[in-house]
């Protein structure tokens, strides 16, 4: 009974959830001092009053705040995300297009702060007051302090600029096309379709966005894991285990680890969830056609509708990955399923 009860339950939050990002986004979005229709239709043309009316009605600004929302709900319900003032496409058409690139962006980018950020964060805490142990710290401090816009300038200058290693903005090098596939994502569809060329020039644009965005993630990790082992080695359980004679890699690997990894997987879940909706910046310097310039866009041009999916769509995202999050929680420590 634990496992509908406890999915029921989330299942039912991510509803009120959601429910209450539409309403708090379209409250924002409607007491900014910013006329939709300025910053659509510029200045000059918004002094006409017929081109005003005309806008007004065409997108339902002339409609009391409280019906609009109503009306929003109620497409919504219907799978109808609204229609975008700035591209004149149905928001889920535009998601569609720009989210894989984000997706596939932030996923590299979590991988490799994976990669780096835990096993460093390990062996830092098992090497404590030596050089690798000063070493890790050093990196961590660089990931978190640095600022992403400026590693994205300064590795574009250096890796792209001047020692040419790596490709410059953008998902493909000029003269390619992106294969045609089921999933939006590149690598995936360059592979399905049997096109390495596409496949290792598209891995060759995702390195540099995907490091730069990994940066801060992989200090963070680092630290994190580091405290969470340091904490774990230094419980009874664990010098218990080594007054029985256990090798030193069994009790790091079957009692350190798997007591030390909640810390570091509730910042994985948010971290992604973070990647997902905080790669504005880093799109932007590499010319990523990803969810997060179509959000500045969107932010730029007032666009109501793009801004309310793309706030649902990261509302989704966090949600679905805490649900993950929790589930891995009760995996991994059955007394939260027997306490639930």
């Amino acid at each position: 009974m634990f496992w509908p009860t406890f999915l029921l339950a989330r299942l039912l939050r991510l509803g009120l959830l959601l429910l209450g990002i539409t309403l708090l986004t379209f409250i924002i979005t409607h007491a900014l001092p910013v006329d939709p229709v300025v910053a659509n239709v510029g200045q000059r043309a918004s002094s006409n009053p017929t081109i005003v009316a005309a806008f007004r009605k065409r997108w339902g600004l002339d409609r009391p705040p409280y019906e609009q929302y109503v009306r929003y709900l109620s497409n919504l319900v219907r799978g109808d995300w609204g229609q975008s003032i700035t591209t004149h496409r149905p928001v889920l058409t535009d998601l569609a297009q720009y989210l894989p690139a984000t997706i596939e962006l932030s996923t590299v980018a979590l991988g490799l702060s994976l990669l780096f950020g835990l096993p460093l964060g390990i062996l830092s805490a098992l090497k404590q007051g030596r050089f690798l142990d000063h070493f890790a710290r050093l990196i961590s401090q660089v990931g978190v302090s640095v600022p992403v816009f400026w590693l994205g300038v300064v590795a574009l200058y250096v890796f792209y600029f001047r020692l040419r290693w790596l490709p410059g903005p953008g998902r493909l090098g000029v003269g390619l096309a992106a294969p045609a596939g089921p999933t939006g994502f590149l690598l995936v569809d360059s592979v399905l379709a049997g096109n390495h060329v596409v496949f290792w020039d598209a891995l060759s644009h995702l390195l540099l966005p995907a490091t730069v965005l990994a940066s801060y993630v992989t200090g963070l990790l680092m630290r994190v894991t580091r405290a969470g082992v340091l904490d774990v080695l230094q419980q009874n359980f664990v010098q218990t285990a080594r007054s029985k004679g256990l090798t030193e890699r069994r009790v790091v690997g079957h009692h350190v680890l798997k007591n030390a990894m909640g810390a570091p997987l509730t910042l994985l879940g948010l971290a992604y969830g973070q990647l997902l909706s905080g790669a504005v910046l880093t799109e932007t310097i590499f010319a990523w056609p990803g969810i997060g310039r179509y959000a500045f866009h969107a932010a730029v041009k007032l666009d109501v509708p793009a801004i309310m999916g793309i706030a649902l769509v990261i509302a989704m995202s966090y949600a679905l990955l805490n649900l993950i999050v929790d589930v891995l929680y009760t995996v991994l420590d059955p007394r939260i399923r027997l306490s639930g």
